[in-house]
Formats: structure tokens, C-alpha cells, sequence
């Protein structure tokens, strides 16, 4: 039985997973829709009338659509600002929610997810889809087996020029523009760290223990505004808060560190730069390679990028992760590579077979708290933060 959907967030996001994955994957009717914009309601509504024969109902209000009683579980993909409120209010009304990735404003909205989650029990899934990339899995199944050894180092990074997104948010009616003005932090971190956190067991018998942030200067939207909306007073004489740079740098409890890196406001190709280092082998994202400590890989050492970038494709045959070989043959669908295919229809299998979400609360606090401890870092002088256990020492 298909499970009945409200979807709270009809922006770029929100309509890209609407008609992209959930109306052709079939595993939910979609019965409500939502947003704060009129528009963007009246617009996510038609598209389902088209595909299914059946309008939804529309709502402003995302509390309206959660009351609802023909809304089961709820899909919140609407601005940063409003994920956690959201989720609370769908547990507290004990419908499944899943929500969309961003950082956490506060630690306080990272205990209340999980606080509300053990009082309710409600299902909770964070839709972090990077951790169901093809790469990403392929490596965790990977250092699973033991190919790279002992897991020493990783890094990654959210590397997307966003300087048109950012600059023109007041035309399109994007949260990110309010965000760069506002805030100074990691804020976006989970897409690279979400792969690296499964890889090191973090909440499987490990977890991160500290880190410490630092952000460069903010130049790179002056620049772009400049030169791109030249005519546009208020942002040429509005102060960016939102370093161009901003790397941290996480301890864990076995003893690796996590190096993030965010940098969308300068001129670049975009890259998550996944890496995993152990005392075997290495995978690196930037050469899509996997080096091994064997005689063949340490002769071409000085050659790597001429003699064996993207070398990783012939592991795939004995590594590709059980998911994607599946996958594969079905055919790949949706958005994202099929990455948002695949994490939309773990959400609602796991839901519907009454089994824990592969990424769950305690995941989504660990991961979300970066944004709010990152700031704290950087506002108190690059200074070492601690990183809460969420599991209580259950993880």
C-alpha cells in the first residue's frame, strides 16, 4: 500500500523531488502539498493532478498539512530555517517524516530531534542522498572488506560555485541569500560528511569527539555582484558575514580525523573531494582512483593522474556495493546520478516495512550539529569545540 505523502517545500528542491523521483517511483500518493509562496503550491499541485488524476490539497501553513488527515508521512524540503521545526511538529503529531539536509542553527535544535524522537518514536529519516552515491558505496563496501586497512584520515568538501544562487536569491526567492548575510560556518556539511561518517562507523561504535573551524575573508560575492548585478545598490553595499573558505577539522573517538572543507562563493568546478586514507590504500574523488600499497601503484607514484586516474572503475567489478549492482540493472532514474531515486525509496520501504531508517536521528543531530559548532569555533577564534555524544553512549 502506498503511503500517503505530504510535501512541505515546493522551491527548486522540493519540485525537482516531486516530479522527479516520488510521482514516477510510485511508493507514496501524494495527497498534500505546501509552501509559503502560493505559486510554488498551485504549481506542485498541478503536477500532480497531471501525473495521477487526483489534485492534492494545498496549504500555506506546513502545520495545516501535517494535521491533516490524509497525510501519513511527511516530506520537508522548504528552507534551512524551517527543517527542525518542521520534523518536531510531524513527530509530535506522530507522522513519519523525512527531511531534507542543511545544517543545524543551534544545539538545542539538535537535542530536540533527538529528544522528540525517543519521546515519540515517530519514524525519522534525514535524506542525506550523497550517502547513496554510487562512489561513496562502492568505497564504504570497500573499507568494510578491508582493502585500504586501518581508516586513518578522511576529507571532503561541498565545492560548488553558488555566487549566482546567492546573488540573485531576493529575484528567486532563495533562503541562501539570508544565510551568506547572516551566518559565518560550515553550513552545508553533511553532503560530504554523511559518505565519510558511514565509512568510520561514526554512531556503529564510533563517533566525533571535537572539532575546530576557520573561515577566510568574504570577497568572492563582492566581486560577482560587481561585475554581474552592477546596478543593484543593497547588495553592493551589504556585508557578507559567510567566509569564501571555511575548513574544519574533526578529532573522532578511534582516533581519525575529518578535514570538511566549504567553498561555493569563488570561482570553481564543483567537486565533493571524497577521500578515505587507511594504512593499505586510499580512495581519492579529485583522480576517482583507488592506490594500494602493492608494487604496481608505488612504481607509478609520480605518474598517478597520465597513468591511472579514474582507475577506481576496475575495482568495480568485485567492489560495486550490492545497491548499485542492483541498481544498475533496474536502470538508473531520478535526479542527482539516482542518488535521490534510491535514498526516497529507502525512506519509504523502511517505512513501510516498519524498520529503522538507514540514516536516523542520531545521524542527522551528529551531522547537523557541525553547522552550529563551526560557528561557534570561528566566532570564539578558531578555538576547539566539543562535539556531544547524541546517543547518550548508545552509538
Amino acid at each position: 500500500m502506498k503511503t500517503k505523502l505530504g510535501i512541505v517545500g515546493l522551491g527548486c528542491r522540493g519540485i525537482s523531488l516531486l516530479k522527479d523521483v516520488v510521482l514516477p517511483q510510485g511508493l507514496a500518493e501524494v495527497t498534500a502539498v505546501c509552501d509559503v509562496y502560493s505559486d510554488r503550491t498551485r504549481q506542485g499541485a498541478q503536477m500532480v493532478l497531471d501525473a495521477t488524476g487526483t489534485e492534492p490539497k494545498q496549504f500555506v501553513d506546513y502545520r495545516e498539512l501535517i494535521d491533516c488527515p490524509a497525510v501519513e508521512a511527511v516530506l520537508i524540503a522548504s528552507a534551512w530555517e524551517n527543517h527542525v521545526e518542521g520534523a518536531l511538529y510531524a513527530m509530535h503529531a506522530h507522522k513519519a517524516v523525512a527531511i531534507e539536509v542543511g545544517g543545524a542553527y543551534s544545539l538545542s535544535d539538535c537535542f530536540a530531534l533527538v529528544q522528540t524522537y525517543e519521546q515519540t518514536r515517530t519514524p525519522f529519516m534525514f535524506l542525506e542522498n550523497c550517502c547513496f552515491g554510487r562512489r561513496e558505496m562502492m568505497v564504504r563496501n570497500m573499507v568494510e572488506q578491508g582493502l585500504f586497512g586501518e581508516i586513518v584520515y578522511a576529507q571532503g568538501g561541498y565545492h560548488h560555485d553558488l555566487r549566482h544562487e546567492v546573488s540573485f536569491g531576493r529575484e528567486n526567492r532563495h533562503y541562501r541569500l539570508r544565510n551568506y548575510i547572516a551566518r559565518n560556518c560550515e553550513n552545508y556539511p553533511t553532503h560530504e560528511l554523511g559518505p565519510i561518517a558511514k565509512a568510520l562507523g561514526i554512531h556503529r561504535g564510533n563517533r566525533m569527539v571535537s572539532l575546530v573551524s576557520m573561515a577566510s575573508k568574504a570577497a568572492g560575492l563582492h566581486e560577482y555582484i560587481r561585475q554581474n548585478k552592477p546596478d543593484d545598490e543593497t547588495l553592493l553595499g551589504t556585508e557578507f558575514r559567510q567566509g569564501d573558505v571555511v575548513s574544519t577539522l574533526i578529532r573522532c573517538a578511534r582516533g581519525e580525523t575529518i578535514a570538511l572543507t566549504l567553498d561555493t562563493t569563488l570561482p570553481r568546478y564543483y567537486t565533493r573531494d571524497f577521500t578515505i586514507r587507511g594504512t593499505k590504500g586510499m580512495y581519492e574523488e579529485a583522480t576517482d582512483s583507488i592506490f594500494l600499497d602493492c608494487p604496481r601503484d608505488r612504481r607509478d607514484d609520480f605518474f598517478w593522474r597520465a597513468r591511472r586516474n579514474g582507475c577506481a572503475a576496475e575495482y568495480e567489478a568485485a567492489y560495486e556495493h550490492p545497491v548499485w549492482r542492483e541498481y544498475l540493472a533496474e536502470g538508473i532514474k531520478g535526479g542527482h546520478d539516482g542518488m535521490d531515486w534510491l535514498t526516497l525509496r529507502s525512506f519509504f520501504t523502511h517505512l513501510q516495512r516498519g524498520e529503522p531508517m538507514e540514516i536516523d536521528v542520531y545521524d542527522a543531530a551528529a551531522w547537523m550539529s557541525i553547522t552550529a559548532l563551526s560557528a561557534e569555533s570561528i566566532a570564539r577564534g578558531n578555538v576547539p569545540v566539543e562535539i556531544p555524544d547524541f546517543t547518550a553512549n548508545r552509538g
